[in-house]
């Protein structure tokens, strides 16, 4: 299928993350500092995108209402284009991403009056709208220049689009049905308005008829259910910045609204929730309405996260028009998170059953005979103790710790954020090293803990967490009692590069976010994928992995979305469980202590408060199901028969032979590995 992956050409990605005394520091990804030989730029393709001014209402020569958008300032977008390739065929996708300029990128008359700052401004000013990925928008300054961002690319991106079309076609009346539009969160909504805008400013069609073009031609995904992802922009910053925009959107609430109140009558409330506007408190423009309203679909990325989706985050809309909801799950690549980032094991699967399995997945059923092959065990076993040695070398290069290749990998690699739970990985650390400086002759499966991961500049927390890592990391290195048992190490600049190294390396797989806050996740299926055993919750698409290797092969623990809901209402007291479990108390009060940050004795005691306070995200009430669960996998760890040759998920459905967790592959593995 032709497609087409349009983004934004940033001069600098996200950041790169070095670590400096424990600390997270973001330096920037100058990723075009060298050029991108694969990339072609189109400068022959360019777009004015308009931002500012104020619009002008008119009759057109038929006497209709129509109305003239003047800008204060245009900025040109430049696409760049790369080929996407298929996997052993000869066809190729595009992705295209644009580059924003100045409509006049020198001023000379500027210049030789001195004015050497004002003779550039404009192109700096302008330039700015790609120069950064995900800009700190705590600041005003920062939040205009994301909605610049959105705007732009949204813009260039429809402009392209119908280009595209109207070589071939006379009007646009049948756009819906050459270009179907995939809103990646509600990051691009304003996609929906600016096509309304084209259509009926810029190529005169009717009203109705561009809105039933523009709502058969948007899809919306819901891919979080953070407030983070359910943006909401303040009606005067876009009266600003995009003042059509604004009287679109009014048009298009108005409309939508006297629906609402033809489906429900007399139900006002209903009405202020649904509302494309939010006037509690201010008023703001609600992103993820407008993505509901002006798209004929709406989908989650998890069976759990839909269902929350529909009942918790979008109820109105789904009873409104419930069938526009569906489930579609998140997925990953096995050419490039196994074929590519694991050449050993892929070797070893192709030498067993063919290379039938690379575009196939389903072939991966013909391993299953080779469970209980001792040889073939033995090999399994080579590959992953390779893949873990490798990455281990590269470990000790980067941070001076030298992880130990026959210890239990324990990987909790992904973005740094208090729902995804690290802090609780780490009270699961601080209780074994406790348990050891209790006892010098503690027995403990020999573990290596990795957490990799980026924190968002301005998340504190996130922050102060990675500092705790490295902090509780430096003491258990330095403590030659627990040398040899326990190690924690913090791999920085966690990226897809650095990713395809630790993957095919781990043992344990820690998906551990507290139920009904992980959409989805992708990392749990990359590791999954390379033969690690998962430890995790019933959350996002765990649930779905779990159903398909078998509840036998899955490290299950911790409160469920409802059980967690529940205790939310009932009114959660973290604190008692503190006073009632003295591994926890103990465990947090050496954190509090300043054991961990003897030169600021205060500096953890942000985090602990948090926990012991609020605990947003049910740490605590997670921990001792967490440590008992960890209790499990370490036990299994040892068994190396058994941590090879798990118990098969079905024993009426499959032989008795049959069960390695590495190879029990999905039935349907294209909900969770298309």
């Amino acid at each position: 299928m032709p497609a087409i992956g349009y983004g934004i050409r940033y001069e600098f990605g996200i950041f790169d993350q070095e670590i400096r005394n424990g600390w997270q520091v973001e330096v920037a990804d100058s990723w075009l500092s060298l050029g991108n030989p694969w990339e072609i730029a189109k400068p022959e393709i360019r777009f004015d995108v308009k931002f500012g001014g104020h619009t002008e209402p008119y009759r057109d020569a038929e006497g209709r209402y129509r109305v003239k958008w003047i800008p204060q300032h245009v900025v040109q977008g430049t696409p760049y284009d790369t080929a996407m390739l298929g996997f052993g065929v000869n066809s190729a996708n595009r992705l295209r991403l644009w580059k924003a300029q100045a409509c006049t990128s020198f001023d000379f008359q500027a210049f030789n009056h001195g004015d050497y700052y004002g003779a550039v401004h404009d192109k700096v000013d302008d330039e700015n709208i790609t120069k950064v990925l995900y800009p700190n928008d705590e600041a005003v300054a920062g939040r205009e220049l994301r909605l610049k961002q959105q705007y732009f690319l949204v813009s260039c991106s429809l402009q392209d689009m119908i280009r595209l079309y109207l070589q071939r076609e006379q009007t646009l009346e049948g756009f819906h049905r050459k270009f179907a539009v995939q809103l990646n969160d509600t990051h691009p909504s304003l996609a929906i308005p600016e096509l309304m805008r084209l259509l009926v400013d810029e190529y005169l069609l009717g009203w109705d008829a561009a809105w039933d073009i523009t709502q058969r031609t948007f899809g919306y995904t819901n891919h979080t259910l953070l407030p983070e992802a359910l943006e909401r922009w303040p009606v005067d910053l876009i009266a600003r910045l995009l003042p059509r925009h604004l009287e679109i959107i009014y048009e298009i609430n108005s409309g939508f609204l006297n629906e609402v109140r033809h489906r429900f009558p007399n139900d006002e409330a209903r009405v202020r929730r649904l509302s494309l506007i939010d006037e509690a408190g201010g008023r703001y423009v609600r992103m993820a309405h407008l993505a509901c309203v002006g798209s004929h679909a709406i989908n989650g990325v998890a069976e759990l996260h839909t269902r929350l989706l529909e009942q918790e985050v979008l109820p109105d809309f789904y009873a409104m028009t419930p069938e526009k909801f569906s489930n579609k799950t998140n997925g990953v690549t096995p050419r490039r998170f196994l074929l590519l980032s694991n050449p050993r094991l892929a070797r070893l699967i192709t030498d067993a059953i063919g290379d039938g399995w690379v575009t196939d997945l389903d072939q991966l059923r013909k391993l299953e005979p080779l469970a209980t092959d001792p040889e073939f065990q033995e090999r399994w076993r080579r590959v992953k103790w390779e893949n873990k040695a490798d990455l281990a070398t590269r470990v000790e290069g980067v941070t001076g710790i030298a992880p130990d290749p026959e210890s239990m990998f324990d990987v909790h690699a992904k973005r740094i954020h208090e729902y995804k739970r690290q802090h609780l990985n780490l009270l699961h650390v601080v209780t074994l090293y406790n348990r050891m400086k209790r006892d010098p002759h503690f027995e403990i499966t020999p573990r290596t803990v990795l957490f990799g991961g980026k924190a968002a500049p301005g998340y504190l927390m996130a922050k102060l967490i990675i500092k705790l890592i490295n902090s509780v990391a430096e003491t258990i290195d330095r403590d030659k009692e627990v040398r040899g048992r326990l190690k924690v190490v913090f791999v920085p600049d966690f990226n897809v590069k650095n990713a395809q190294r630790i993957y095919p390396a781990a043992d344990l797989s820690e998906q551990i976010s507290t139920a009904g806050k992980e959409a989805s996740g992708t990392g749990n299926m990359k590791m999954a994928l390379n033969g690690a055993l998962t430890i995790g919750t019933l959350d996002g698409a765990n649930i779905e992995i779990r159903e398909e290797v078998g509840p036998e092969n899955f490290f299950l623990f911790g409160l469920t979305a409802e059980e967690v809901a529940e205790l939310q209402r009932r009114g959660y007291r973290p604190r008692a469980i503190y006073e009632s479990n003295s591994e926890l108390r103990e465990a947090l009060d050496r954190i509090g202590s300043g054991a961990f940050s003897p030169e600021d004795p205060g500096l953890f005691r942000p985090l602990v408060d948090s926990l012991l306070g609020q605990d947003p995200f049910l740490v605590l009430a997670d921990y001792q199901s967490y440590v008992d669960c960890q209790n499990k996998a370490a036990r299994a760890y040892l068994d190396t028969t058994r941590w090879v040759f798990f118990r098969p998920r079905n024993t009426r459905l499959l032989p008795r032979h049959l069960g390695h967790s590495a190879f029990a592959v999905p039935r349907h593995h294209s909900r969770w590995l298309s």
